[in-house]
């Protein structure tokens, strides 16, 4: 099933259940007002959300209405927790190249997390908010995973089965504020602002055989300024998948429902052609863009992102149909 939350004046909006063609949709507020509750009581919740579900799909649900994506919040617009990996090594491989530093051993056998602000999320269509240009406003397209129950000491494959929904991501960086809060020894703070995710989240059976053991098997697709410049597969190349991220974060603790699990920037390797190589799935970030052209030409010539500019995320099954809706966002000045 497909799950929403509208606006509707409140911090936590109202529940949605969404068609499968994202056309129309229903409250589900005599089932569960919040996806935290259902996430709370999945087992006894979920099925009664399914079968409005199918009711919605077959045309007979009594109070259905058009489906507008704008008028979404988060899925689940605040969360317990927000961590975010860095799951695809070939990103942080070419970062650390860019710069001609090598990569620790230990980083092909632990993966990197660090844990943002899950107070305020934002909707796929808010815009991205930033007080100043000169921070270096990048987008970073990503899958997400909202989960129910992990009890700490979990292995990746028990993790796995605590996995409810699957949505997409824009985890805005700050660039430019990135050195000094790492040369602190603490990590991300100011330089990660607010997270918006997909319309809509969905249930891993929506997803078919496109979810493979913790990896989403379809094609991420980043649009800047109308101009598609990434259309990475995010299954092959994800190096820890997501049973291997919450276990991460299940050594030492508790991960309780309502958890959000990112797998940070989606990125495949180059290709190698007569000596030289080319990125032609393009790119997921404009970090990983700008560490391309340092490789390749010894410096970037790419700039962050301006006021008024635009990125659009979405994935598309194997139906060429959007799966989770679209991030689509502009990027607009604080008003003070």
């Amino acid at each position: 099933m497909k799950l929403a939350t509208y606006k509707d004046g409140s911090r936590d909006g109202q529940l949605l259940v969404v068609s499968r063609d994202l056309t129309t949709a229903h409250y589900a507020t005599g089932i569960a007002s919040k996806l935290q509750q259902v996430l709370d009581d999945w087992n006894f919740l979920s099925p009664q959300l399914q079968d409005l579900y199918e009711t919605l799909n077959n045309g007979k649900a009594r109070h259905a209405f058009p489906f507008d994506p704008a008028q979404c919040m988060a899925p689940l617009p605040r969360a317990y927790q927000w961590a975010d990996g860095s799951a695809y090594i070939n990103h942080v491989e070419l970062v650390r190249k860019a710069r001609q530093s090598e990569v620790p051993e230990s980083f092909y056998k632990d993966p990197l997390m660090y844990q943002g602000g899950s107070d305020d999320f934002i909707g796929p269509c808010d815009d991205v908010v930033c007080a100043s240009e000169e921070y270096g406003i990048d987008f970073e397209a990503e899958v997400a995973v909202i989960t129910g129950d992990v009890p700490m000491g979990s292995t990746p494959e028990q993790a796995l089965d605590g996995i409810r929904l699957v949505m997409l991501a824009n985890d805005v960086s700050l660039r430019n504020l990135i050195p000094n809060e790492l040369a602190k020894g603490f990590g991300f703070f100011q330089s990660k602002p607010a997270t918006a995710f997909s319309p809509v989240a969905v249930t891993l059976d929506e997803l078919g055989d496109a979810w493979d053991k913790g990896r989403l098997n379809l094609t991420l697709q980043s649009t800047w300024n109308g101009r598609k410049v990434g259309m990475c597969d995010a299954g092959p190349e994800m190096t820890f998948h997501f049973g291997q991220l919450i276990a991460h974060i299940c050594k030492t603790r508790n991960v309780r429902a309502g958890s959000v699990i990112g797998s940070g920037t989606v990125s495949n390797r180059g290709v190698e052609t007569k000596g030289k190589t080319d990125w032609p799935k393009g790119y997921s970030c404009i970090a990983e863009k700008r560490a391309i052209e340092t490789i390749q030409d010894g410096k970037p010539s790419t700039e962050f992102m301006k006021y008024g500019d635009t990125i659009r995320i979405e994935v598309k099954g194997k139906d060429g149909e959007l799966v989770f809706g679209a991030i689509d966002q502009k990027v607009a000045p604080l008003q003070r």
